[in-house]
């Protein structure tokens, strides 16, 4: 939870970087296209912005940082070097099992923002809290002020009310009441909305200057501002801490202002307008800036009126055409602002999602909680011959996480047909470093290699592609989230390149049916590599997987493809646990679940 907390602040931050990027492009379509939005419009692109905000929180499947920006998968993603960490990895090996079914991982240290992250993640709740609290002090203060407050008693102001409410063709009946703790009008409430006047406007008042206002605050009612407003108090409780945001924040509502006096002049004649600018100059310096959060007024800082008062010397009636140039310039910039929405995404990159089009697929869904125990994870098995899936826990099934080894297989099929080694002659000579194995500790074949999963010979088959090639055969197989970060000796054991089991079921069909038109013998070769075992009743193909982290084994994989009776079987196995997830485990349970399921029996 805590490495999750870390991580989460971590990408947060940097969509923030992004977030001030969209608000400055927001701010620079407004401006470039102020002649063709109408107020209203420059307005509602605010609620653009704030959809853009909610993004960060959504597990929406999109690019991460780490596509977009290699070194942030550096960043957060920098494991120890792998020939300093092989030697501290013995201890994870486990004995007493077939030697095929330990898989040697490296253990490498958690990221290294996590504890930076963990203390930006309380300060940033910290900070909400705080923001959180100053809100609830508003509120409180609200309530004082409505349980404080009078019935409008004067009649005449009761009156330009009513005439006001015709007017608008409003036929809700808003309360009205008075008080002295206002120096400015302001409505308040969403779902029952009040109307608070001053009692020194109701004593001093002009009739038209009391029609102006009340005209005025019931156009926020009419435009539902009471839900604007909290969603502007939300956004500045979650972003108290990004400057951008809170200027986006007042600026929206300074359109918001002019949005309804805007709103205002289109319900009078064109020789009131002057009068209506009169009655904000007149209380300009009468009026105060929002008291409370949670309403909406007629007030606002001098700067605000200098806007207003600009906007109403300007005003002109909106044309047709110019209403739908202002449409045109509205959905062109909401296009574009929507494209910020990939990578927005704080969690796309950690439970990145794979799309499996279950439509038309014959799939049986297997309750296997039993079996697993107290691991999580999922199974999956394709029959291909059949056409047929058995799925237990689609939604982890469907997950990315690390392929660990599982990926050797592919490593392998990439030099293969390179040529950085070929079917005749994969023997690549030991360093003479020593490893946590003393099978790793010699020259190695491909065969042997994969039979002992020994990570320094694929590392090397690695080196010599160099980090271009393997993103390119990445892309070309079609692999998991296809992101390759980080160097060649930890991109596929701790760090960027992610698949799910169904998608690891997909990647060996395509290998068996050979979909890559590789050379027949580059696919028969591996094929070979990952055959385990041979009886009566079968062929097994498989490769074990292990990720290890802080010297935990954090997460099991086997996966391949058995043949028999003239059915071919894909399946995959993911167990994961905060300790004891290993491949030997998972080994165990795939041939424990396919005896079970009348496919293979336990005997191997």
């Amino acid at each position: 939870m805590v490495i999750i907390m870390a991580n989460f602040m971590v990408r947060f931050l940097f969509c923030n970087l992004f977030i001030c990027m969209i608000i400055g492009s927001l701010i620079a379509a407004r401006r470039l296209f102020r002649n063709e939005l109408t107020s209203r419009m420059r307005y509602h692109l605010w609620f653009l912005l704030f959809g853009l905000l909610t993004v960060p929180f959504l597990p929406v499947r999109s690019g991460s940082f780490s596509h977009l920006f290699p070194w942030f998968g550096n960043v957060q993603n920098s494991a120890v070097p792998a020939k300093s960490a092989i030697g501290q990895a013995s201890a994870l090996y486990q004995s007493g099992t077939a030697d095929w079914m330990n898989d040697l991982t490296i253990s490498v240290s958690q990221k290294t923002p996590s504890t930076l992250g963990l203390v930006l993640f309380l300060l940033w709740i910290a900070g909400i809290l705080c923001m959180a609290f100053f809100l609830l002090k508003a509120k409180l203060r609200l309530n004082i002020l409505k349980k404080s407050a009078l019935p409008l008693q004067n009649q005449e102001v009761n009156g330009i009310y009513r005439g006001c409410l015709d007017e608008m063709k409003i036929k809700k009946d808003i309360p009205v009441y008075s008080t002295a703790f206002l120096k400015s009008p302001v409505i308040a409430g969403f779902f029952r909305p009040c109307i608070y006047l001053p009692i020194h406007l109701i004593s001093g008042y002009r009739a038209a200057d009391i029609r102006y206002i009340l005209l005025h605050e019931l156009q926020h009612y009419k435009h539902k501002d009471a839900l604007a407003n909290h969603l502007m108090n939300l956004a500045s409780v979650i972003y108290w801490f990004n400057p951008f945001v809170w200027y986006a924040l007042k600026e929206m509502r300074n359109d918001r202002e002019i949005a309804c006096d805007t709103s205002v002049l289109k319900m009078l004649e064109e020789d009131a307008y002057e009068e209506y600018g009169s009655t904000l100059i007149n209380f300009a310096e009468k009026i105060s800036l929002m008291p409370f959060p949670f309403a909406s007024g007629i007030s606002g800082s001098m700067a605000q009126m200098q806007k207003r008062i600009l906007n109403i010397v300007t005003y002109h009636p909106v044309t047709f055409r110019k209403k739908l140039r202002g449409i045109f310039s509205y959905a062109l910039i909401a296009v574009f602002l929507l494209g910020f929405v990939p990578v927005l995404s704080t969690q796309a990159a950690d439970r990145d999602l794979y799309y499996f089009n279950t439509k038309n697929k014959d799939i049986t869904y297997l309750d296997l909680r039993t079996d697993f125990g107290g691991y999580d994870g999922s199974f999956v098995l394709y029959d291909a011959a059949a056409d047929s899936w058995q799925i237990y826990n689609m939604e982890q099934a469907v997950t990315r996480i690390t392929p660990a080894s599982t990926y050797k297989i592919y490593i392998a099929l990439a030099g293969l047909d390179s040529g950085v080694i070929t079917p005749e002659q994969s023997q690549i000579s030991w360093d003479g470093q020593k490893n946590g194995l003393d099978t790793w500790n010699t020259d190695q074949t491909l065969e042997s290699a994969m039979q002992h999963s020994v990570n320094w010979y694929f590392q090397a088959i690695d080196t010599r592609l160099g980090i271009s090639a393997i993103k390119d055969y990445v892309r070309e197989f079609g692999y998991g989230n296809q992101q390759v970060n980080g160097d060649t000796a930890s991109y596929w054991l701790t760090s960027s390149l992610k698949i799910s089991p169904v998608e690891q079921v997909e990647m060996l069909q395509k290998l068996y049916d050979n979909e890559f038109q590789f050379a027949p013998e580059t696919i028969e070769t591996v094929k070979n590599s990952i055959c385990l075992f041979s009886t009566a009743e079968g062929t097994v193909y498989g490769k074990t997987g292990t990720e290890a982290s802080d010297g935990r084994n954090v997460s099991g994989w086997f996966v391949g493809f058995l043949e028999k009776d003239g059915h071919t079987y894909f399946f995959a196995t993911n167990i994961q646990k905060d300790d004891d997830a290993t491949s030997a485990v998972a080994t165990e349970l795939t041939f424990s679940i396919l005896s079970d399921l009348a496919i293979w029996n336990q005997e191997w």
